[in-house]
């Protein structure tokens, strides 16, 4: 398993959302801009399928990144937005089909 360390935190970029934006659009912009982050959830997760869990909270995820980030960068204006960890709960589920019921999944109103 990769070590924590071995992820370029210093890669990370603050997305200032622009006026009209939706959520998936930013989301998007996040994601393309920082893909330690989908790096990272993954790791977490696969962390989770391989201890046994067959179900877990995607806010709990990415509450685990936001503490990472928070020791290992310096920029103050990095943030992850909570309505991230819903997306990336889709998309983590889109390229592990096998684990469908992982997360469980409202219907997005944005």
């Amino acid at each position: 398993m990769t070590d924590l360390f071995d992820f370029d935190f210093s890669s990370l970029r603050a997305v200032e959302p622009a006026e009209g934006e939706s959520i998936e659009e930013r989301f998007q912009r996040f994601h393309e801009e920082n893909p330690v982050i989908y790096r990272l959830f993954c790791r977490f997760v696969d962390e989770l399928v391989h201890a046994g869990r067959k179900r877990f909270s995607a806010d709990a995820v990415l509450h685990r990144i936001r503490w990472e980030t928070a020791i290992q960068t310096t920029d103050e204006k990095f943030k992850i937005n909570d309505h991230y960890s819903s997306r990336y709960a889709r998309l983590w589920l889109d390229e592990n089909p096998g684990h469908g019921s992982f997360f469980e999944l409202r219907k997005l109103r944005s």
